[in-house]
């Protein structure tokens, strides 16, 4: 009977008013039974989803920020380059444009050297084409540029007529010594005669400089000291004379 007794409370404490067991609370439910967890899952989320839409916003932008100094360089170097080509196409277009020559006559002191011999000229008349006739033996050829002497057939400075650079330097046995020498636009003038030769060939001189000397040479030893002058233009030649100053 008592032990009947002892039991009772116990079976009853476990059984709902159905007669079932009464299944215990878990720390879970218990937890979401409080009012306070929802708002605070909410603005839990919340954080989440603002912390991630900021690092997807930073990961877009730091390539940005962040550009390799190669690539910098590069937009720098366009920029120089474009800058430099302005200046190309403006300030340095004008300092060619301004620096421009004209030819000069092939000597230090033009007053003091005169025409000996004209260049040859297929329009000229008869009594022209004669005093531009080069002899040599028994052959006569068309004079291919001017020749120029002093009065007494003393030697003297041969000067570049215009700014270049020195493209042949070579002794030929009937002609002297003899320098060419290639300008800008498709300019070359030839120095024949010259019984000795400063510069080199390579080497860029400007108008004026002194190149060599007057000197004789086989096939016009009838003029004696005298200088061989030709001008091409586009690998035609030109009459110095319709070029050169008027002395």
């Amino acid at each position: 009977m008592n032990e009947n007794q002892n039991k009772q409370p116990h079976e009853e404490s476990s059984k709902n008013g159905l007669g079932e067991p009464v299944a215990p609370v878990s720390a879970w439910k218990r937890l979401l039974s409080k009012r306070w967890v929802y708002p605070a899952a909410y603005v839990a989320a919340a954080a989440i989803i603002l912390t991630l839409v900021w690092v997807y916003q930073d990961a877009s932008n730091k390539p940005m920020d962040s550009t390799p100094a190669s690539v910098t360089d590069a937009v720098d170097l366009s920029g120089e380059e474009a800058g430099t080509q302005q200046g190309m196409n403006g300030e340095e277009a004008t300092e060619v444009i301004a620096s421009a020559e004209d030819l000069a006559w092939p000597v230090a002191n033009s007053a003091e050297v005169s025409v000996v011999k004209p260049f040859y000229e297929k329009e000229g008349t008869a009594e022209q084409h004669q005093a531009a006739l080069v002899q040599y033996n028994d052959t006569f050829t068309p004079n291919t540029g001017i020749d120029l002497a002093r009065e007494d057939r003393k030697p003297f400075e041969v000067t570049a007529a215009m700014s270049g650079k020195v493209t042949r330097v070579e002794e030929v046995p009937l002609l002297g010594y003899v320098v060419e020498i290639t300008h800008a636009s498709n300019l070359k003038t030839l120095y024949e005669s010259l019984s000795e030769v400063t510069v080199k060939q390579d080497i860029e001189v400007k108008q004026g400089d002194v190149i060599g000397s007057s000197g004789r040479n086989e096939i016009e030893k009838d003029l004696d000291n005298h200088l061989h002058f030709a001008i091409y233009e586009n690998d035609q030649l030109v009459n110095p004379e319709t070029v050169l100053p008027k002395n």
